[in-house]
């Protein structure tokens, strides 16, 4: 009578032999756990320190900082109005640009500034 199904292969390792593989299994399962926790679980980041060297105080209320912001952009305005007139064609319409953006910024601070303390 013939077996349909074969004889499972015949074990000729040694103990040592399987020692040593369950030994590198252990040692794989510890690095798949290393590399995942690595990925998945990542060590909180410390949070963000500014630097001390330009500080503003905390104590500063929040009409003095859009005063001092409004009054930084309106010469950043004027200085890029300058500097503009004195460059050729495509470096001044650059220039503008950024006079622009620097007049929009200011534009948004005052009216910040206006809601916290409106001139009547």
């Amino acid at each position: 009578m013939d077996k349909l199904i074969p004889d499972p292969p015949q074990d000729f390792t040694t103990p040592l032999e399987d020692a040593i593989r369950i030994d590198d299994q252990v040692k794989n399962r510890e690095a798949i756990k290393r590399a995942l926790d690595f990925y998945l679980c990542p060590t909180p980041a410390k949070p963000y320190q500014p630097s001390t060297m330009f500080l503003v105080q905390p104590n500063i209320d929040t009409e003095s900082l859009l005063a001092h912001a409004c009054e930084s952009l309106a010469s950043a305005n004027v200085m890029a109005s300058d500097f503009a007139d004195q460059l050729s064609r495509p470096q001044r319409n650059t220039a503008q640009a950024i006079q622009q953006i620097v007049m929009l910024a200011e534009l948004a601070v005052s009216r910040a500034l206006d809601r916290i303390d409106p001139q009547s």
